[in-house]
């Protein structure tokens, strides 16, 4: 029994022919599908196939059951994408799989050559048209291929799957990691980064395999863009993990996520990729993985940057009025005028804000800013104090002043967590501490599963 990676990376790329183990035939060229499970039927393996020596041969299965800390709330966009993934799944993929090609279709005969230069030795061309499936020759169409790229390709590759097990790897990996994600960019967004990573992730293996013919599909080059952005904004969070070792060990135990999406991006996919020279290795597309994740954190690292810089709609407009913004905030602090101070301290541009307070003084306005009803502003400020101080005076205290606005006026639990927990990590004043514990008991308090530090 191999060692199977049931989810640590449910999402790969597998290229055809493949023979198929799971449904005893013979199956040409189904795909590069972008998600790892469906490497099984070629391999003999499924899961993780490198970097781990005896695990490999040893027997065992880990298999990732959720995060935490969740959001309240449905994630809208995560389910709705789940649900177009396995509708297409269930009136396109299956029943083309059951249908033959017809013969009549032009493309059969671009298809049975390409076959040709890619049969793996030993197996007879006729044995491998023998079924061919009209989903074959649909991913054939609608699959990206490097060779032949069509743009329309780009998004149709992201919706189709090898099989049940490859559908079901990604979705896992977009349930449990996207509505974190999903709550902190909104909707739209989320919906806009996930096509874009999901594009990205493509055209970064296509570097790699320009004269490749074999389609790729799977919504995994996506998904890893998800993982980016988790990586990023989530480091603290940890993840479930049910860990069969066979016959030592068998339980469910919190891990790290970043440790986990770490493991994810080197061992499965940079270590693999380095060996194969970004070829195809096992069938599994590593570079669209890689090229996803690098995507997100990219966004992400973006995103970040516009926090900082970002001035409060209330406060837009303000450096119109005022001639000497800088010197207007210490004279707004001296005679203890803190409106008049947050409507200078915005007038200055971002990068021009440094040194302009100190840091008690920075604390000061950011926690008047959120007592005031101003919750955008003050996170401003608070996060502008740890890019100049991460861990200077008061870093504590933005940390908690950071997460108590995004808990209580954003409702961001986990971006909240993050903070608190940073907030711990500096051995703050004993006020502070117990503030910060409070509130990680708040968020404790509204999960389903209890959180360890």
């Amino acid at each position: 029994m191999g060692f199977t990676w049931c989810g640590l990376w449910a999402v790969s790329s597998v290229q055809g022919p493949r023979t198929a183990s799971a449904d005893r035939r013979v199956a040409p060229l189904r795909a590069i599908s972008v998600g790892w499970l469906e490497a099984g039927r070629m391999a003999g393996v499924i899961g993780l196939r490198a970097g781990w020596g005896g695990l490999l041969n040893a027997g065992a299965m880990i298999l990732p059951l959720s995060d935490a800390p969740n959001p309240r709330g449905t994630p809208v966009i995560t389910w709705a994408l789940i649900a177009a993934n396995v509708l297409i799944y269930l009136f396109i993929t299956w029943p083309l799989s059951h249908r033959p090609p017809s013969r009549q279709d032009p493309l059969l005969r671009e298809y049975v050559l390409t076959i040709r230069e890619v049969l793996p030795p030993g197996v007879p061309l006729q044995a491998a048209l023998a079924d061919v499936s009209a989903y074959d020759l649909y991913v054939f169409r609608h699959g990206f291929r490097p060779a032949a790229p069509e743009w329309a390709d780009l998004f149709s590759s992201l919706f189709l799957h090898g099989g049940f097990l490859h559908l079901f790897g990604n979705m896992l990996f977009l349930w449990i990691y996207g509505d974190n994600v999903e709550y902190r960019l909104g909707r739209l967004r989320f919906l806009l980064y996930y096509l874009l990573t999901g594009v990205a992730a493509t055209l970064f293996y296509t570097l790699f395999a320009r004269d490749s013919k074999l389609p790729l599909v799977g919504a995994s080059g996506a998904i890893s863009g998800v993982l980016g952005f988790y990586f990023v904004w989530f480091p603290r969070n940890t993840v479930r993990l049910f860990v069969l070792l066979f016959p030592f060990f068998m339980n469910v135990v919190q891990v790290p996520a970043r440790l986990v999406l770490g493991i994810y991006l080197v061992l499965d996919n940079v270590l693999p990729f380095l060996l194969t020279q970004g070829s195809r290795g096992g069938g599994v597309a590593h570079g669209a993985h890689i090229g996803g994740f690098i995507a997100g954190l990219v966004l992400a690292w973006l995103a970040n940057r516009r926090e900082v810089r970002a001035s409060p709609k209330e406060y837009r407009g303000s450096a119109s009025r005022l001639p000497s913004p800088a010197q207007a905030v210490r004279s707004a602090l001296e005679r203890g005028d803190l409106a008049d101070a947050a409507t200078a301290y915005f007038a200055l541009p971002a990068e021009a804000t440094r040194g302009v307070l100190r840091p008690e003084e920075s604390l000061r306005l950011a926690d008047w800013l959120a007592g005031a009803g101003h919750p955008e502003a003050a996170h401003t400020v608070y996060l502008r104090h740890l890019r100049d101080s991460p861990h200077g005076p008061g870093a504590a205290e933005a940390h908690l002043g950071a997460g108590l606005v995004q808990l209580e006026a954003a409702g961001q639990i986990a971006a909240a967590y993050q903070h608190f927990l940073d907030a711990l990590d500096l051995n703050p004043r004993p006020e502070t501490a117990a503030r910060a514990r409070a509130a990680l008991q708040a968020i404790a308090a509204r999960q389903k599963y209890a959180l360890r530090r």
